[in-house]
């Protein structure tokens, strides 16, 4: 899967999963392209989300709802997440 069609898979799940004023998502796979466990087709991105009702739930709460949220893509696609929230 290429990024493009990873990031419109997840902002896709979210929207559909959790109120959100707006989200962006970027690719940060570049900053861990000589890492050793750095492996092809696993990305690594940086996620920014306004959502009141994330906000709302202690950060534990919020991370754990993304993650089950995003499970397959996790399994599959995603290297690591970096989830902020606003």
């Amino acid at each position: 899967m290429d990024i493009n069609q990873l990031i419109a898979i997840i902002k896709k799940k979210i929207v559909n999963q959790f109120v959100v004023d707006s989200i962006d998502i970027e690719d940060k796979s570049f900053l861990h392209k000589n890492h050793s466990g750095n492996q092809p087709g696993k990305y690594h991105l940086k996620i920014k989300i306004k959502s009141d009702q994330l906000k709302n739930l202690s950060k534990i709460e919020s991370t754990k709802k993304i993650y089950k949220t995003l499970d397959e893509e996790m399994n599959k696609f995603i290297h690591s997440i970096q989830i902020l929230i606003d």
